[in-house]
């Protein structure tokens, strides 16, 4: 073997050892059930994913999945830092994010699981809990800052819209679809959380808030039905109209499954690890029929399982 073609077989051997090495220069020996991976999910979906950690684990005895919570922007940030093998966000990631990974020969994997929704709430003695789309554009753009421009009668004063980060999905999701590239107005600040924009909404008889709907979606779930008991949920409309309520939809799972209600959007698993690893394990089992049926139960739309949806009369 030549001078040449042994420093590209020196070069290629450390390459393999660096790339199946990480925390501190330790082997990676975990498989697709045991071992250890730390995995950053967007905030908005906090409450199902602990009870899927719990699950997981409780089947895989020696997986250890390390679940954080932050604002969009962070996940993504530690997902192209290599700080985290998963990250758990509500859209795809961008050619552009692509092509970073693939500069550094990293080819992610992105999974649907999902269809959530984002949710308009309201303090529960407020009146107007019916809103057009056409309104909510309107309400963020500042051209209807007051409740007055809503409804004559309603004296709540000036209308104060709530995010839960300013880094996150759910500011991005309404700035994208509503105001096409406009900016938020002096109405609208954001808090740290979805919860604490529960709280702002529940003490604040002016506020409207914006939160993901898995907050308030698990029937089942005793933290969600108490935020359900102290805000009200908005229905929104697609059209102009004013004279009915059946054209304004909530965020049930029979409205985001037939696209009825307009704020629904797609959950993703973007996976970065190179081999089946524990993060390519728990992506399995989130996408498979154990992880779509809590999924299910918790309020939002499993992606790869059928659902039923039942009309009463």
């Amino acid at each position: 073997m030549n001078l040449r073609n042994l420093l590209i077989a020196i070069f290629a051997l450390v390459s393999f050892t660096a790339c199946n090495r990480g925390n501190g220069g330790k082997e990676q020996t975990d498989t697709a059930t045991s071992g250890e991976v730390n995995i950053v999910s967007d905030e908005s979906y906090t409450l199902i994913f602990k009870t899927l950690e719990y699950t997981f684990e409780s089947i895989y005895t020696h997986a250890d999945v390390t679940m954080k919570y932050k604002p969009e922007a962070e996940a993504l940030a530690d997902l192209m830092a290599d700080s985290c093998k998963v990250a758990v966000l509500n859209r795809d990631l961008s050619e552009n994010e692509k092509k970073v990974f693939q500069q550094n020969n990293i080819y992610p994997k992105s999974i649907k699981v999902a269809e959530d929704a984002v949710a308009l709430i309201i303090h529960p003695e407020n009146p107007d809990s019916l809103f057009t789309v056409s309104q909510v554009q309107q309400i963020l753009n500042g051209k209807d800052s007051l409740w007055s421009a809503i409804n004559p009668s309603n004296k709540s004063g000036v209308i104060k819209v709530v995010f839960d980060n300013k880094g996150s999905a759910n500011a991005r999701y309404m700035k994208d679809s509503l105001l096409k590239g406009g900016e938020f107005q002096k109405n609208v600040f954001a808090v740290n959380s979805n919860q604490e924009v529960i709280d702002y909404v529940r003490s604040n008889k002016s506020a409207i808030g914006v939160i993901s709907v898995n907050w308030i979606s698990d029937r089942d779930d005793t933290l969600s039905q108490q935020f359900l008991r102290q805000v009200k949920v908005v229905g929104i409309s697609s059209e102009a109209i004013t004279d009915t309520e059946k054209m304004y939809y909530k965020p049930y799972q029979a409205y985001i499954k037939s696209r009825e209600y307009p704020f629904v959007r797609s959950v993703y698993l973007i996976n970065r690890q190179t081999r089946a690893g524990l993060g390519t394990g728990f992506v399995s089992f989130v996408a498979g029929e154990k992880g779509q049926r809590m999924i299910l139960k918790s309020g939002l739309i499993p992606a790869t399982m059928p659902v039923r949806v039942v009309q009463f009369k």
